[in-house]
C-alpha cells in the first residue's frame, strides 16, 4: 500500500509516496482501507515541524480519514470487517491503509459518502467543542465566528445555527460571504476593511443592536482576536482555536476584568485522549445536526492521491472554502 511519509520537516511537496506492505492491527486496534481523507490545517504544521505533538519521523501525516474496515485486532469490540467508518487520529492518514482504535473510530450513517465523512471529522469536532464545552454557549445567543469560510469556520457556522444561534459571519470577501450565507449565517462581518479594530466592532453592533456577541470563535489570530474582544456582549466568552492568520496575539488582562469577558483556549486532541466518552457524545449529535440537514460539509475540491501536497498548499494560502480532500476512490465509492 502506498502512504506519503515525512522524512525530514519541510515544505508539504517535501513528503514522499513510499510503497510498504498491508497494515496489521495489533490488538485493540483497527486497519482501515481508506476511502477519502481531509485535509487540516495544523498537518501544515506537523509536515513543517511546528505543531505542539510531532511524531518521530519518518511518519505519515494526517488526523482525518474515512474508509472501510479492512481487519480488526484482538480485543476490538463493535466493529468488524466491511464497516464504513471515519477515524480522527494524530497522525497516519494519508496513505491507503491506516491503523485506528474503536475510541478514535464511528460508523458513517448510511446516507453520507466518504468524502463528506472525510470532511466531517476534525473540524466538526473542533468547531462543536470550541462552542459548547469551552464557549459555553447558550440556546438563541449570539454567536461571531472568525475565518467563517474555512474549514473550522463554517463547521462552527453551521452547528451553531443548527443549535439555535444567531451567526455572525466574519469573511474576508463576497465570495467566502456567499459560503458562510449557505452554511446559515446571519449577517456578515466584512474583515478585509481599513481599521478592524473599530470597524469590526461598529460592524457587530450594527448586526446585534448594541449589544456585541456573547460567544467568538477565533482559528485566527493576528489582528482578529483583538478587534472581536471589543466586539463582545458582557459576559461574553471567546474562545481561541488556532492563529491561521499567522500571528499569535496578546491580552491585556484588564480589559476583560472591565467588560467580564473571558477568554479560553481549545486543545481538541487532548479530549480525544482524556474523555473519548465526551468526544463519541459529540459526534453522535454532530450526526443528529447531519440528519436535521444542518451541518453539510462542504467538499470544495476531492483531490486525487498523488496531488495531496497541492491541497495543503491552498489550505496554507486560506484559498480552501469548506474543506479539501484527498480522494483514493471515485466519489461515493
Amino acid at each position: 500500500m502506498r502512504s506519503y511519509r515525512v522524512w525530514e520537516h519541510g515544505a508539504p511537496e517535501t513528503m514522499r509516496i513510499d510503497e510498504g506492505p498491508d497494515l496489521v492491527p495489533g490488538p485493540g486496534q483497527i486497519a482501515v482501507d481508506v476511502k477519502a481523507a481531509g485535509i487540516n490545517f495544523p498537518d501544515i504544521l506537523v509536515i513543517g515541524g511546528q505543531y505542539q505533538i510531532l511524531p518521530p519521523r519518518p511518519f505519515t501525516p494526517g488526523k482525518d480519514f474515512a474508509g472501510v474496515v479492512r481487519a480488526v485486532g484482538g480485543g476490538v469490540a463493535g466493529f468488524k470487517p466491511g464497516d464504513r467508518i471515519m477515524s480522527q487520529v494524530e497522525y497516519g492518514a494519508y496513505a491507503e491503509q491506516a491503523l485506528t482504535t474503536p475510541e478514535q473510530s464511528f460508523k458513517i450513517p448510511d446516507d453520507m459518502g466518504f468524502e463528506a465523512a472525510a470532511a466531517m471529522g476534525l473540524v466538526y469536532q473542533t468547531a462543536y467543542f470550541a462552542l459548547v464545552d469551552r464557549g459555553l454557549y447558550k440556546t438563541g445567543e449570539t454567536v461571531l465566528v472568525g475565518g467563517a469560510a474555512g474549514g473550522v469556520g463554517l463547521a462552527a457556522v453551521q452547528i451553531a445555527k443548527g443549535l439555535g444561534a444567531r451567526v455572525l459571519a466574519a469573511v474576508r470577501s463576497e465570495e467566502e460571504a456567499e459560503v458562510a450565507r449557505a452554511g446559515g449565517a446571519d449577517a456578515i462581518i466584512d474583515v478585509s476593511v481599513p481599521n478592524l479594530r473599530d470597524a469590526l466592532r461598529d460592524q457587530v453592533n450594527a448586526a446585534t443592536g448594541g449589544r456585541g456577541a456573547d460567544v467568538v470563535l477565533d482559528p485566527l489570530g493576528g489582528e482578529f482576536f483583538p478587534a472581536a474582544l471589543r466586539a463582545m456582549a458582557w459576559c461574553g466568552r471567546l474562545v481561541v482555536i488556532g492563529f491561521a492568520a499567522g500571528e499569535i496575539p496578546s491580552v491585556k488582562v484588564n480589559y476583560l476584568l472591565v467588560k467580564n469577558i473571558s477568554v479560553s483556549g481549545l486543545q481538541w486532541s487532548d479530549y480525544r485522549d482524556r474523555t473519548p466518552e465526551r468526544v463519541r457524545a459529540v459526534q453522535d449529535d454532530l450526526f443528529r445536526l447531519w440528519h436535521a440537514g444542518s451541518v453539510r460539509p462542504r467538499v470544495m475540491r476531492a483531490f486525487p492521491f498523488e496531488a495531496a501536497p497541492e491541497a495543503l498548499a491552498l489550505v496554507k494560502q486560506g484559498k480552501v472554502q469548506g474543506k479539501a480532500v484527498i480522494a483514493m476512490s471515485p466519489a461515493g465509492a
